[in-house]
């Protein structure tokens, strides 16, 4: 019966066939799967930078507004004058050196300082 005329070595081909198509398919699915799930974690590590970023700007952007707020209230008065306003114009200085004004907030808020 090696022949093939009893239908068992047809069937057993035929199996085979199977299993081996079968597996194909299987490892197929497989590799497409894992370039999906791939793609899907880059894209979620892309985002979670891009929150990162957004999230630093805002503080930085708040911490620049704090410090420019700060400046931007009134001095009170006081009694000799000459020594605060002195003390103000510098820190406003060194703020604007370490890059934390702007040269137009810089300048706005020594305006305000001196009353102009």
């Amino acid at each position: 019966m090696i022949g093939g005329r009893g239908g068992r070595p047809g069937l057993i081909a035929l199996a085979a066939r199977t299993a081996v198509v079968a597996g194909t398919a299987g490892a197929v699915n497989n590799r497409m799967q894992r370039r999906q799930d791939s793609r899907y974690e880059q894209d979620a590590q892309a985002q979670a930078y891009e929150q990162q970023q957004q999230q630093a700007a805002m503080q930085a952007a708040a911490q620049q507004a704090a410090a420019a707020q700060q400046y931007a209230a009134p001095a009170p008065p006081s009694g000799g004058g000459g020594g605060d306003v002195v003390g103000q114009l510098e820190r406003l200085a060194a703020l604007q050196q370490q890059g934390i004004l702007t040269p137009e907030e810089f300048a706005a808020q020594k305006a305000k300082i001196l009353g102009g």
